[in-house]
């Protein structure tokens, strides 16, 4: 367990000591700043296939305990938490390994590959009792945060249908690398991307459980050159590499309670421009989040009225606040806001979407 705060007489804070795992874009571009600035987190132990890099972090932040094998730095007694931030694959062989060396984990996204892999990461968490949580950054969007109270408190009456995507018009990620690579990636842009507005749609309709759905996917940019987006700076990109999943996936989810959903992701796709959006839709009130602009649609005095909230812009950044978020609940200030069983629910729609569209049937769940 992670030793505990001594704040109290001025006395210096015992930290959480951290070992990382995987070094690579991900992790130097939000995890790194977050945990070296936090001030009840230690890095004691950094792990990357490329012992190179490990090694190059390690001395740029005084970190002597550097591996190539994930499997010695979970058995290291002095760590108390990891941070996985490798290829997909990867994500619940490394969790399950840590969670039963007893140590708390969070990984980046998704959850695994497999629902077989999801559940294994469940029974972990569950038998060693220690706090596994998968990356929902998204969550801690300031306009996120308003959505979610907006609905809890009845301003938008029953949600019963929505819609949501993150779509690019040229945007792929590490082509040709293990973000393209099945075997490694578990999928496209929908196990990339979907993960990501999926989550944020389920967790503001009040996780409702799901019980079918019906997907399509396609890939037509496997050639295309270039890119518009910010976002395929992330993975090594390969030429001549392998490329066997989708650049797009649109699907429709039912839920228990007779809600549904909408979806489609894409890294590549001849639209106007790059967008994420979620938009929700209720008996009193609909909301749109789209790329970072939020609008309510209500009526107001018998007549319709656009509200366009004044939310203060997020200086700390929507993964170090999920980082922390982490933290604070290692600490015991704090209820997880994600929990392993929605990471399988997360990966058991994912996986039906695959399945839908590989047989051209709704899958039910």
């Amino acid at each position: 367990m992670a030793r505990k705060s001594s704040r109290a007489a001025g006395q210096p804070v015992d930290k959480i000591r951290m070992g990382v795992v995987g070094l690579g874009g991900i992790f130097n571009a939000v995890h790194a700043p977050a945990l070296l600035k936090h001030p009840e987190v230690e890095i004691v132990a950094a792990c990357d296939i490329v012992k190179e890099r490990a090694q190059k972090f390690a001395q740029a932040h005084g970190i002597k305990q550097v591996y190539q094998d994930y499997g010695e730095l979970v058995a290291r007694p002095e760590v108390d938490a990891v941070d996985i931030c490798t290829p997909n694959l990867f994500h619940s062989e490394i969790a399950v390994a840590a969670l039963k060396a007893g140590k708390h984990v969070i990984t980046e996204k998704p959850d695994a590959v497999s629902v077989a892999e999801a559940r294994r990461m469940v029974a972990a968490a569950q038998d060693s009792g220690r706090v596994l949580m998968a990356m929902r950054n998204n969550r801690f969007r300031p306009q996120a945060r308003f959505m979610k109270q907006y609905i809890e408190e009845g301003h938008a009456g029953e949600i019963y249908t929505g819609r949501c995507g993150w779509i690019r018009r040229r945007g792929i990620p590490g082509k040709g690398g293990w973000f393209t690579t099945k075997a490694l990636s578990g999928g496209g842009p929908l196990i990339d991307l979907g993960v990501h507005m999926i989550d944020l749609a389920l967790w503001m309709m009040g996780n409702p459980r799901p019980v079918s759905v019906t997907g399509a996917t396609y890939c037509k940019f496997a050639q295309a050159t270039g890119s518009d987006s910010v976002h395929s700076q992330f993975g090594e990109a390969k030429a001549g590499g392998t490329f066997d999943v989708e650049d797009l996936a649109s699907g429709f989810i039912r839920f228990a309670n007779g809600a549904t959903l909408q979806i489609e992701f894409s890294w590549a796709s001849n639209i106007e421009e790059e967008t994420t959006f979620v938009e929700l839709r209720g008996t009193r009130a609909g909301l749109v989040l789209k790329n970072e602009e939020l609008r309510v649609y209500t009526e107001l005095a018998g007549a319709p009225c656009d509200i366009k909230p004044r939310l203060r812009a997020d200086a700390v950044g929507q993964h170090a606040r999920y980082l922390n978020h982490f933290i604070e609940v290692l600490r015991g200030r704090a209820e997880p806001t994600i929990r392993p069983e929605h990471g399988l629910a997360m990966i058991q729609i994912l996986s039906a979407i695959y399945e839908s569209a590989q047989t051209g049937r709704e899958v039910r769940l």
